[in-house]
Parts: C-alpha cells; structure tokens; sequence
C-alpha cells in the first residue's frame, strides 16, 4: 500500500515511527535505517507481514547499518573496512550503492527519525559522572543532518526527549547545535528558546501513556512553508479532552494469575499461569514468590499514594535492602501509563499490573498496547529485547498524527 508522500526513516528501531506514518495512509516508507537486528528483523517482518511488501523488497528497505558512517550509508562507496566488517559483497545496501541505489529515482518528501535519547535524557545524564558530555550519541544529530542534506525533502521530523532542551554536550546547547547545523543546509526550525512550545504529550494523542516528547520538524526555506501552520494542523488532531487509559489499553488481556507453587516449564522458571487463550507476547515475567507478595501488599496499601519514603521503606523492608530510591510503582486503571521506557528489559518493578490478584509486572503484549502498537504486530527477538525495542520505540498513535498533520498541510500547499 503505497501513500502519496515519501519518507526515509532514521534510527527507526522496530518501527514506532514508520508504523505511524504507514497507517495514516499518506506515506510510502522509500528507506529505514537500524543498527540492532532485533529490531532490524522486526521491522522487516513487518513490512512484509502488514504492508504489502515482498521479503526481498523488506530486507533491502530496511537497512541494516551503522549511521555514523554517513557517507558510505548514502552512496554505498564502502571501505575496505566496513565490507570487512559486514562480510559480504551481497549485502543489500552494498549492491544498490546505498540509500540512493535503494531510491533510485524517487523522489523523498520526509526524513523522520529520532537519535537515541540517552545521552539526552535527564535520566541519563544523572547517572553519568560526566552527565554524558563524553557520549558520542550526543553528536548523532549530525548524521540526520547529513542525510537531509544529500536528498532534501521538503521538510523532515525530529523526535527526542524534553531533556534534549538542557543537554550541553561540549559546553554548547545541543539545541543550538542543531539549528546551526539545518540553518547551513537551507532548513528552517523553531529558534532553539522556543523548542519547549513544541514538546508534544502522546496522551493528547490517544496514547495510553504520559509521554512528553519534542516534535522538532524542519521545513525547506526555498519551499516558502509557514511552519507554524504545519504545527497547527498536527494540533488539530489532539483531544487532550479524551485520555486513554491503562484500563482501555490492557483490561481485555487474558489475566495471568500466580501458581500456588513456581515451576519449571520447557527449562523456564514459570510462576504465573499462561491464560487458555493464548496471546502473541503475553506471557508473565518469572517472579518469585516474595516478589508476587510484595506487589500484591504493594497496591493493597495503595503506595502509590505514599510519601517517598514510605515507598522506599516499603521495598527495603521487604527485600532486606538498603537502597536510597523507590523501586516500585503501579499502573493504575483510570489513568494513563508513566512513560514506557527500555529499561523494562531489566526488570518491570516500575510497571506493576494493577490488579493486585495478578501481582506481577506487564507483559510485553501489555507494554507495546502502552505504546499504541497494534495487536498484530509482531516483535521477534528475545523478551528483553522485545521490551527495550518497545521502551525505545515512538508511540504508534502519535506517528501517525504528526504523520496526519504533516500531509494534510502537504496537501494545502499543493
């Protein structure tokens, strides 16, 4: 199903973003570019299982490459290095002279993509002695720059954490960083003190999650676009008047209900039982018997609604720890979910069901209808990568109204 416009996806992951733009039926992904094969075989899988492509056209559209290494990505001029490190003169992007090889002649409307947000996020930066200054994601931007400078679309979409907002990596504002470096290209973005008024919540979006992000979009100076304009027809698809819920999100899963005693299943530790009905991906994490416990007296109690504290009191007692923060949270039904982060493919101590019969964390099935995926899509991969690939991933349902948004001023303009 091809849309009208399109689009070249950057550090796509699993495909949050293409998924998005897809399913507004506006746009025809030309390229997607991954590092990690889990997600690179997801995405695949998904082109192929959803939208209409051939295995050969997925695996050739979904490119699995390192974007540091920009110039090579464009033309597919590799080095001896870099074929060394791929192992193959049969790789797609080898044999097509990259991206442009891939396109051809088309034509590319929209560059859409989010750099990894770690070296940005607050998060982060709090656990790192240099607060990420070091950390080469930092500079990852520069690699979006150049892409959007060899195809020039006419405009491009730019995701990341509000924490991008304060991050110096180098003693500059990345946020100025980045409107230098679009200004030399010929694009025009907000000035770097008015990007807070572009920091979207996905929960307008009928997103069941709290989840604020920067929606940094770029238009090309010699297209004479109103960029304001643009913003205000991606608002127009906000209802912030109507927010979804955990309970709308995950209420009609099967419940996962604790054994009475853990066992061993196929040499997996089991100690929920599996639901008659089976689900794709919604089988419960292994938690052992004073964890089930612990979150069942966790919502009982309602912590959530406890002092610090009270909460990092609850955890020390019961685990005999001595940690100096809280390490448990519940969703809870009538509101949305905290934000979904990769971090779940450690543990989901933060993400605990809220039906306190259940007592365990979500499953994955149950975190990616938290970031809006549909129920058919498939995550291959194991299960911590499987959560981290959802934790990373933009909400499906707000791709597609910056996708939405984006064509319909398309469309005005044309």
């Amino acid at each position: 199903m091809k849309g009208k416009y399109t689009c070249i996806d950057l550090f796509a992951g699993c495909g949050g973003l293409s998924e998005g733009f897809l399913a507004s039926g506006k746009f025809h992904g030309l390229a997607h570019v991954e590092w990690e094969l889990p997600m690179v075989h997801t995405l695949r899988n998904r082109l192929e299982q959803r939208w209409e492509h051939t295995s050969e056209d997925a695996e050739k559209r979904v490119v699995h490459f390192d974007i540091q290494k920009t110039e090579e990505l464009i033309n597919g001029s590799w080095s001896d290095a870099t074929i060394q490190q791929y192992g193959t003169t049969n790789h797609p992007i080898l044999a097509s002279n990259g991206i442009k090889g891939i396109l051809g002649k088309e034509k590319v409307d929209l560059i859409i993509g989010g750099p990894p947000c770690q070296a940005y996020s607050i998060a982060g930066r709090a656990q790192d002695k240099n607060s990420m200054k070091d950390d080469y994601r930092n500079y990852l931007f520069e690699s979006f720059v150049k892409v959007v400078k060899a195809f020039e679309p006419k405009m491009f979409v730019f995701e990341n954490v509000p924490g991008m907002l304060s991050a110096e990596p180098g003693g500059i504002p990345v946020t100025q960083r980045i409107f230098d470096a679009f200004e030399e290209i010929g694009y025009e973005i907000k000035e770097p003190e008015e990007l807070k008024n572009v920091v979207l919540d996905a929960s307008h979006f009928r997103v069941p999650q709290k989840r604020r992000r920067v929606i940094l979009i770029g238009v090309q100076k010699k297209q004479k676009f109103n960029l304001e304009s643009v913003y205000s027809e991606i608002l127009k698809l906000a209802t912030p008047q109507s927010i979804a819920t955990v309970k709308d999100a995950i209420v009609n899963l099967p419940a996962l209900y604790p054994l009475a005693n853990p066992e061993k299943r196929d040499g997996k530790n089991v100690s929920h039982e599996n639901p008659k009905k089976k689900v794709l991906h919604h089988e419960a994490r292994y938690h052992n018997p004073r964890d089930v416990q612990a979150f069942r007296e966790w919502i009982m109690q309602r912590m959530n609604s406890k002092s610090s504290f009270e909460k990092i009191n609850f955890y020390n007692v019961r685990l005999n720890k001595k940690s100096n923060h809280a390490k448990y949270r519940n969703l809870e039904w009538d509101k949305p979910s905290p934000t979904i982060v990769a971090h779940l493919y450690k543990d989901g101590l933060m993400f605990i069901h809220p039906d306190e019969n259940q007592a365990r964390s979500i499953s994955v099935r149950e975190a990616a209808a938290l970031q809006s995926f549909p129920d058919d899509f498939t995550f291959l991969g194991s299960n911590a990568y499987q959560y981290k690939m959802i934790g990373n991933a933009v909400p499906v349902k707000l791709a597609k109204a910056v996708a939405t948004g984006v064509a319909n001023y398309l469309e005005m303009k044309s």
